[in-house]
């Protein structure tokens, strides 16, 4: 392994310890589990900022949203 592919590994390695400790306590018997349970935090938080975006963007979307149809009245 050249000194590139070890600076890209140990580049990937960080950057999912950073995730993975932002995601919170590390849980699990061993790092392979703790893992694991890392992704799936991950993923509901993934699923979490998707579904929020949407209700926000159907909020924003539908802001001033008035029928403007006019009843005509019959006399």
């Amino acid at each position: 392994m050249n000194l590139t592919e070890k600076m890209k590994k140990n580049h990937k390695t960080s950057l999912w310890r950073l995730i993975a400790k932002s995601l919170g306590e590390k849980s699990g018997k061993d790092d392979r589990e703790a893992d694991k349970i890392a992704i799936i935090r991950l993923l509901i938080m993934i699923q979490l900022i998707v579904t929020n975006s949407f209700i926000i963007a159907n909020a924003v979307r539908h802001w001033n949203d008035i029928d403007y149809q006019c009843q005509s009245t019959q006399k």
